[in-house]
């Protein structure tokens, strides 16, 4: 994997990497402007936040009346994942072979990653969850199972949430994809194909 970092992303999608089409792919049907992606990834975000916040407070809410010190623990969570916004694209690109490209959108509160190359639909899967699982699944399972460490909950709720985008393509691949299918990235759009 050759990692580029981009800086911030100037809104024009014939800007991004991209390669020929492979004989016979298949446009994804997905939306087709960051601002769109956006929009869903974001709405994701917070439904997946309100979900996974209310089991927190269902579990530690006696704790959270008396303790001090599960309240801090629970604000510090809550705003740590901010500091793991590029380590979960450098996962991202992690799964990749060859260049892959981090750029940054925060005007539209996301950053994301580009990669040109052919991909199995289980890599494609695995590469999009991979840092929610990391980030966000492990910790929060942690963190519901051992009430002292409700930190790890909270941290786990927005690192789960922050992966809103992650889901969709999770969701379009799992959906528009036969099994034996490559999945490829021209620009912002996903294609897939048969070899």
């Amino acid at each position: 994997m050759r990692l580029h970092y981009m800086g911030s992303y100037n809104l024009d999608p014939a800007s991004l990497p991209r390669r020929p089409h492979r004989p016979g792919a298949k446009p994804f049907k997905e939306v087709q402007d960051t601002k769109a992606l956006s929009l869903i990834a974001n709405g994701i975000c917070v439904v997946t936040i309100i979900l996974l916040g209310s089991l927190i407070f269902l579990r530690y809410r006696e704790d959270l009346k008396v303790f001090s010190q599960s309240r801090f623990q629970l604000i510090l969570g809550c705003l740590l994942p901010m500091i793991c916004l590029y380590p979960h694209e450098l996962l991202h690109a992690l799964c990749f072979k060859e260049d892959v490209y981090v750029y940054s959108n925060l005007k539209q509160g996301m950053l994301f990653v580009v990669g040109p190359e052919d991909m199995s639909r289980g890599r494609v899967i695995f590469m999009s969850l991979l840092p929610n699982i990391l980030f966000g699944f492990i910790p929060y399972v942690i963190g519901m199972l051992w009430p002292e460490l409700i930190f790890f909950a909270a941290f786990g709720t927005i690192s789960t949430g922050m992966g809103g985008g992650d889901y969709y393509n999770v969701f379009n691949t799992l959906l528009q994809t036969p099994k034996n299918a490559l999945v490829y990235m021209h620009g912002l759009q996903s294609y897939w194909y048969v070899p």
